[in-house]
């Protein structure tokens, strides 16, 4: 069983105790943990450094002269010898062969996001067909330039 399954498991055991659903992840590992369910591992001690180390660096974003909100930190994976890579550089040094490839995988996880969203909204209404489906809009250029015209009222301001 991979570590995932047993996180998945950890969350069926939850519900199936009876335990409060919609919930946090915080709560379900308080009673994983609570319940013996969970411990950490000794070789985790690294791996969880590194995940914090890449969510920092995910949330990392610096403003431009033009007043652009800009991440700094962007990341490649790589498969060597059967291994997976995760390549880190700063948008400032990075080579231009880095930044095609993390922009190139970026909109290929947005991608494969949105392919999630309708098949899971897909599903819903497939399911709930007697009440109103819902609809989802996966063309994002009227958002995107919304969120860009604000950036430009909040700068102006």
């Amino acid at each position: 069983m991979t570590y995932s399954e047993q996180m998945q498991k950890i969350w069926a055991q939850y519900e199936s105790s009876g335990m409060p659903t919609p919930a946090t992840k915080h709560n379900v590992a308080e009673w994983a943990v609570h319940n013996g369910l969970w411990k950490p591992r000794p070789i985790d001690i690294i791996g969880q450094c590194a995940d914090d180390l890449a969510k920092a660096l995910r949330e990392e974003y610096k403003t431009d002269v033009k007043g652009r909100r800009v991440r700094t930190k962007h990341v490649v994976k790589y498969s060597k010898n059967g291994k997976q890579l995760y390549l880190w550089a700063d948008i400032d040094t990075a080579p231009r062969d880095h930044m095609v490839k993390a922009f190139a995988q970026r909109r290929k996880q947005v991608v494969g996001d949105c392919h999630q969203l309708k098949t899971d909204v897909d599903y819903y209404n497939d399911k709930n067909s007697t009440i109103e489906p819902i609809q989802v809009v996966l063309d994002f250029t009227d958002d995107v330039l919304e969120m860009q015209h604000a950036e430009s009222i909040d700068d102006a301001a």
